[in-house]
C-alpha cells in the first residue's frame, strides 16, 4: 500500500501545479486512508470475499480517472470527472457483473442532458449494483465501459487508446512480421478478441455492435497512426484470413464410450454438470458416430470439470458404458479468422499441411458454421513455431524463412556463410526464400540469435559465445522450435554426425557434407532415411559425393522413375586427382600433397584421402543410393601407399613417409609414362561389389583427360547400358562444397 500511495503522490506532484496540489492530494491520500481500511478488514477476516474484492480493485480506476481530470482541468480544458458507479448499474455479481443495460443507458443520457462539459473523465472496469455496491466488468473492463457509454449515447466513434497500433494479423510479441490490420468488421474482431486477441476485450463489441457504432482502435505512442477500424461493413476485397489468433493454458476434456451412441440426452447432461460447475467451453468437438464428445476449457477449471463430470456419470462409469474423462493438458488453440474465409476452398487443408510440415500434431479440430473461424488445439510448446508457420503462410507474400543452426565454420563453413550473405537479397525477391542463421558453432564457441546472426561480422560474434556443446546445442535448437529449422553439419566429426538422429527425430531437417553417417552401418543409414520420412524433415548430403556437383540427385532420380544402376565407375577424389595430375618425375609426391592440403582440397587429415577411405565411404554411398545393401568393409581397397604411412597416428609423421618413399611413388609414375597411361584414383562398382584403387588409365578412356581436382562419375544403367551417363566437374575445394550445402538448403526451401 505505501507503494501505491508513494506512485500517486509522486504522479500527482508532477502533473499538478504547486496551488492544486494540495487539494488533489487531500482527495487521493483521503481515498487511500478508505482503502486501508478495507484491507485490514480483509487481514481481519482471514479473506478477501467477492464483494470486497471488488470494492477494493475498483480504487485504482477511481484514482487514477481523478488524476487525469484534474490535469485536464489544469491544461484549461472543460473538464468534469464522474463516478462511473452513478452511471453504470449491473446485477449483484461480483467479479464480472452484467450490465443492465436500460436502467445504464437511462442514468447516462440523463446526465449528459444536464449543462454539459466538453470532456467527461469516468473510472473504465467499475460500476455498481442497483444496492449501491461495487461491481466490477470483468478484465480489459475499461473498454467495455467506453463502449457501454458510447451505445447508451449513440455515438458516431468509440475510440480506444492503447500501447499498440490496432489489432494485428497475429500476435507481436510472437509473430514479428506481424502487420496492423487497417479494417476490419465486428464478426472478424469479435473471433479474434475472444481467441486471445488481448487489444480489445471480447464484451466491447458487443453494445456498439447493437448500434452500428464503429471502433477505431489507436496507439498513445504513435497517435499519428491510423490503427484499425471496426465496423459492421465486411470487407469484401480484403484478405481471406485477417488475422491467426490463440487461447494459451488450455487442456482437453474428453467424454467417450460404447454407451453414448445413440443414447440421446448424454451430450445436454454433460453440459450442463459443466455449466453448474460455473466452467466454460471455449471448444467443442464430438464424432459423428456418437461414441466420444470432446470440449476445450481453461486448465484451471480441468480438477474441478474432471471430478464433476465423472460424479454425474457415475452409474454409466460403473456399468461401463461410459469411461472415466480423458484429460489432456499443456495445450492451446490457433485459430484463423477471416469473413471472406467461407468462399474459399482449400483453406482449412492449407492450414493442416503448413502445421503437419512443421511437425505441429493437432490434438482436435473446430470450425463454426459461419467458417469465420477454423481452429485446432495442438502442445503448448508449439504455439509460436505455429504461428509463425501460419502467418508466413498467409500474410508474408509466400517468402519462407528457413532457420539454420550451423555446426562447422571452417573452409567449408566459412564459405558457405559468406555466400548465404551475397545471395541473401536475391533469394528474398526471386525464390520468396529468406535463410538467417540462427544458431553457429566452431569447436570452441557457440552462439544463438533468435533475430539472425548478422553475417557481416559473425567471426566476431562467435568468438564471444559461450562454450560449445553439441548437446546444449541441440537442445538449444529443439527448444527454440522454429519453423524450417535446418542443422548445417560443416565438419567431419563422428560425434556430429551422431546426433542426427535426435535432430531429424524432432522434425529438424539435416544437410551435410559430413559422409560418416551416410557411410556407417547400414541399418543406420536406413534409421536416418526413414526418420527423415517420418517427421517430414529433409536429410540431404549432395555434398557427400564430388561436392557441388549433382551426383547423388541424378542417381535419386534414375531409381525413382525406375531405372536400373549396373554399374558404376568414378573418379572421386578431386584432391587424389589433384596429387596425380600435378606429381610427375620433376616434383614430389611429398610436396604434391602438402600443396593440395594448403590449398584446401584434402581433409584436415589428409591420409584419409592418400589412404582411400575417403573414396570408399562416396562409392558406399553411391551404392546404397543405388539400391543395393553394403557395408564399408565389404569393398575391396587397393592402397598404394607403403604400410609404414597408413600406420602413422600425426600429419608429422606422415610427411615424413612419404618424403622416405618417394623413390616408390616415382616408380609409380614411371611406369604409367612409360605406358602412356595416366594414373587415376578409381572406385568402381559392379554386380554387387565395390572397389577403390590406384589405376593406369590409358588415352582414349573417359577418366584419361580429367584435369586439375574435377571428379567423373561413369553410370551405366538400365536405360544408359553402353554409352554411360556421365558427370563431370569440379569435385573439391571449399567453395564447390558449399555451393553444394548451399543448393541443398535452396532445395528444402522449395519443398
Amino acid at each position: 500500500l505505501k507503494e501505491i500511495e508513494d506512485r500517486h503522490l509522486a504522479t500527482i506532484k508532477k502533473l499538478i501545479s504547486i496551488k492544486a496540489q494540495s487539494r488533489v492530494l487531500s482527495k487521493v491520500k483521503s481515498e487511500l486512508n478508505t482503502l486501508e481500511t478495507l484491507l485490514k478488514v480483509a487481514f481481519l477476516i482471514g479473506e478477501i470475499t467477492p464483494k470486497l474484492s471488488d470494492k477494493i480493485v475498483s480504487y485504482g480506476e477511481l484514482l487514477s480517472s481523478y488524476i487525469i481530470s484534474e490535469f485536464f482541468a489544469e491544461a484549461g480544458l472543460d473538464v468534469v470527472h464522474k463516478d462511473s458507479r452513478e452511471l453504470i448499474k449491473t446485477n449483484n455479481v461480483n467479479g464480472k457483473a452484467a450490465v443492465n443495460f436500460k436502467l445504464t443507458d437511462h442514468l447516462c443520457t440523463d446526465f449528459i442532458a444536464k449543462p454539459p462539459h466538453k470532456i467527461i473523465v469516468l473510472a473504465g472496469f467499475i460500476a455498481s449494483a442497483e444496492n449501491g455496491g461495487s461491481t466490477t466488468l470483468g478484465r480489459g473492463g475499461s473498454d467495455y465501459t467506453a463502449a457501454i457509454v458510447a451505445a447508451a449515447l449513440n455515438a458516431d466513434l468509440l475510440e480506444i487508446w492503447t500501447d499498440v497500433s490496432g489489432m494485428y494479423t497475429a500476435n507481436p510479441r510472437l509473430v514479428k512480421q506481424a502487420k496492423a490490420i487497417p479494417h476490419i468488421s465486428y464478426e472478424e474482431a469479435m473471433e479474434l478478441s475472444h481467441f486471445g486477441a488481448k487489444v480489445l476485450y471480447p464484451p466491447t463489441i458487443q453494445p456498439v455492435l447493437s448500434k452500428g457504432i464503429s471502433i477505431q482502435i489507436k496507439n498513445t505512442f504513435d497517435p499519428d497512426n491510423p490503427g484499425t477500424i471496426i465496423t459492421k461493413n465486411k470487407n469484401e476485397k480484403g484478405k481471406t484470413v485477417r488475422g491467426i489468433t490463440h487461447v494459451g493454458n488450455i487442456a482437453l476434456l474428453s467424454l467417450e464410450g460404447p454407451g453414448m451412441v445413440g443414447i440421446p440426452g448424454i451430450s445436454k447432461r454433460f453440459f450442463e454438470v459443466l455449466s453448474q460447475s460455473g466452467i466454460s467451453v471455449v471448444l467443442i468437438t464430438q464424432a459423428s458416430s456418437e461414441h466420444s464428445i470432446c470440449v476445450g476449457i481453461s486448465a484451471d477449471d480441468v480438477e474441478e470439470a474432471e471430478g464433476s463430470v465423472n460424479e454425474a456419470f457415475a452409474y454409466e462409469l460403473g456399468s461401463g458404458k461410459i469411461n472415466p474423462v480423458l484429460v489432456e493438458s499443456n495445450l492451446a488453440i490457433i485459430a484463423l479468422v477471416g469473413d471472406n474465409m467461407k468462399s474459399h476452398q482449400g483453406l482449412s487443408g492449407k492450414m493442416f499441411s503448413t502445421l503437419g510440415r512443421n511437425n505441429v500434431n493437432i490434438r482436435a479440430i473446430a470450425q463454426g458454421a459461419s467458417e469465420r473461424n477454423v481452429s485446432a488445439v495442438i502442445n503448448k510448446e508449439d504455439v509460436k513455431k505455429a504461428l509463425n508457420s501460419l502467418h508466413e503462410e498467409f500474410f508474408e507474400e509466400n517468402i519462407k524463412q528457413l532457420n539454420l543452426f550451423v555446426m562447422g565454420v571452417g573452409n567449408v563453413g566459412g564459405k558457405f556463410l559468406n555466400q548465404i550473405k551475397q545471395q541473401q537479397k536475391f533469394l528474398k525477391e526471386n525464390l520468396k526464400i529468406n535463410p538467417r542463421v540462427i544458431g553457429l558453432s566452431n569447436s570452441r564457441t557457440m552462439v544463438f540469435d533468435e533475430d539472425g546472426i548478422s553475417l557481416k561480422n559473425w567471426e566476431s560474434v562467435l568468438s564471444k559465445g559461450e562454450k560449445a556443446d553439441k548437446s546444449k546445442f541441440f537442445e538449444t535448437v529443439n527448444t527454440l522450435n522454429y519453423r524450417n529449422s535446418i542443422f548445417v553439419d560443416n565438419t567431419a566429426s563422428t560425434e556430429v554426425s551422431n546426433t542426427y538422429n535426435s535432430y531429424l527425430g524432432n522434425s529438424i531437417s539435416v544437410v551435410t557434407c559430413n559422409k560418416i553417417a551416410c557411410s556407417s552401418d547400414y541399418t543406420n543409414y536406413l534409421k536416418l532415411k526413414a526418420l527423415a520420412r517420418e517427421y517430414n524433415a529433409p536429410f540431404l548430403f549432395e555434398t557427400n559425393v564430388g561436392a557441388g556437383l549433382p551426383i547423388i540427385d541424378t542417381l535419386k532420380h534414375l531409381i525413382a522413375s525406375g531405372d536400373k544402376v549396373i554399374k558404376i565407375q568414378a573418379v572421386l577424389s578431386g584432391s587424389l586427382n589433384f596429387v596425380f595430375n600435378n606429381f610427375n618425375d620433376k616434383t614430389t609426391f611429398h610436396d604434391v600433397v602438402k600443396q593440395a592440403q594448403e590449398e584446401g582440397y584434402t581433409e584436415p587429415d589428409p591420409k584419409i584421402d592418400l589412404s582411400g577411405i575417403d573414396v570408399m565411404r562416396k562409392i558406399l554411398i553411391l551404392a546404397r543410393e543405388s539400391g543395393y545393401q553394403l557395408e564399408i568393409d565389404d569393398i575391396k581397397n587397393n592402397p598404394f601407399l607403403p604400410q609404414e604411412s597408413l600406420d602413422t597416428t600425426n600429419n608429422e609423421a606422415f610427411f615424413a613417409t612419404l618424403k622416405k618413399h618417394e623413390m616408390a611413388f616415382q616408380e609409380l609414375y614411371k611406369k604409367a609414362f612409360e605406358s602412356g597411361c595416366k594414373l587415376k584414383y578409381v572406385a568402381q562398382f559392379e554386380k554387387g561389389k565395390a572397389s577403390v584403387g590406384l589405376q593406369e588409365i590409358p588415352k582414349g578412356h573417359d577418366f584419361y583427360n580429367l584435369e586439375g581436382s574435377d571428379n567423373i562419375v561413369l553410370f551405366f544403367t538400365e536405360r544408359y547400358p553402353t554409352q554411360p551417363l556421365i558427370i563431370k566437374g569440379a569435385g573439391a575445394g571449399a567453395d564447390v562444397t558449399a555451393s553444394g550445402i548451399f543448393a541443398d538448403i535452396i532445395r528444402i526451401g522449395n519443398f
